[in-house]
Parts: C-alpha cells; sequence; structure tokens
C-alpha cells in the first residue's frame, strides 16, 4: 500500500483558510485532520482532543525536547506543535492528512518531509481581506494592523509553496482544493499499489 500525502495548508488570518478545511473534511473521504498540541487554555465550547490537545507548557518543553513535534512554535505567548507520531501512522496507513498551520510551521514540515503538498490560500486581494477583518469585527484597531501586517509577511511565502488557490469565491476555492488532492491521489505509485492484476 502506498503512504498517503500531507497536505499542509497555510494563509493569511480572514482569508477563509478554517472554513475551507472544514468543507474539505466534510466531502473528502479518506482525509485526517492533525490535532495539534497547544499550551494555550481551550476557549468556550473547545474540547480537548477535538480541537487541540491541551496540555501544561511543561508537557510540551518534554514532547520537545523527545523530539515528537513534527513542527512547533511559539504563538502570541502560547506554543503549539503537531505530532509526528499522530501524522506518521495515518500516512502509513495509507490515509491523507491535513494540516492548517502557519507559514512558520510549513517550513518546519518542509525541512522534515520533503513530500508534504504545502497549499497557500490567497484572499483574492489585500483590500479584500483588509474588508473581511473589518467584517468580523472582533479587532480593535491597532490589532487589525498587526494582522494586515503579519497577512503581507505572510503572503510574501506563497511562492515556497507547491500551490496557491485564490479564495474569491468560497465554492471555487473548495473545487481547487479537491482537484489538487484527487490529483495527487491519481499519481502512478498510488493507483498501481492498489491495483489488482
Amino acid at each position: 500500500m502506498a503512504q498517503g500525502d500531507l497536505f499542509v495548508i497555510s494563509a493569511p488570518s480572514g482569508t477563509g483558510k478554517t472554513t475551507l478545511c472544514e468543507m474539505l473534511l466534510k466531502e473528502v473521504p479518506d482525509i485526517d485532520f492533525s490535532v495539534s498540541h497547544t499550551t494555550r487554555p481551550p476557549r468556550k465550547n473547545e474540547v480537548d482532543g477535538r480541537d487541540y490537545h491541551f496540555v501544561s507548557r511543561m508537557k510540551f518543553d518534554e514532547m520537545v525536547s523527545r523530539g515528537e513535534f513534527l513542527e512547533w512554535a511559539t504563538v502570541h505567548g502560547n506554543c503549539y506543535g503537531t505530532s509526528s507520531r499522530e501524522v506518521f501512522s495515518c500516512l502509513e496507513a495509507g490515509r491523507d492528512v491535513l494540516l492548517d498551520i502557519d507559514v512558520q510551521g510549513a517550513r518546519q514540515v518542509r525541512e522534515r518531509f520533503p513530500g508534504a503538498v504545502l497549499v497557500f490560500i490567497l484572499p483574492p486581494s489585500m483590500a479584500a481581506l483588509e474588508e473581511r477583518l473589518r467584517a468580523r469585527g472582533t479587532e480593535d484597531a491597532e490589532r487589525l494592523r498587526i494582522r494586515l501586517e503579519n497577512a503581507g509577511l505572510e503572503v510574501r511565502s506563497a511562492p515556497d509553496y507547491d500551490y496557491v488557490v485564490i479564495n474569491d469565491e468560497l465554492p471555487r476555492a473548495l473545487e481547487d482544493l479537491k482537484a489538487i488532492i484527487r490529483a495527487r491521489r491519481l499519481r502512478a505509485q498510488r493507483v498501481l499499489s492498489k491495483w489488482k492484476i
């Protein structure tokens, strides 16, 4: 049996990445979402093991020292990491895995697992992204400025990715993501590993 593919999805905040990932998981069979570990406390309605694996900073540091993360980072004072064991057990079982991580994490994954498929989601334009973030109404002026500044930095990493999808219309962006997955699943190695004479 051929190994599954590791799909890494990155995008600036407000681009629709989380929504697209949720839709992908509902519509595409045999793809698993890798649940990250974090040291931040759970938010209302978040469930341990579904949204994140919530762990103490001491436990997280122990996992880092044992090399248990495929990638990890500290963001706004909290740590986030992807378990290598969880990812590779799915891949070895022939299942695809979806990671929703930032550009820093994507770089680490590419270094440690060069076969990963990196997909960057772009907004239609930076002006459209600003409109989306303003429409959320969750950011004060300073936080909005910081998010837009970070988005500009993240967008500069798009050429490092294998695929770029522009989320100007959600259904079309979803179809583009599904097409990438279908194409990867049609590689000769994967098809022939399942084909019976």
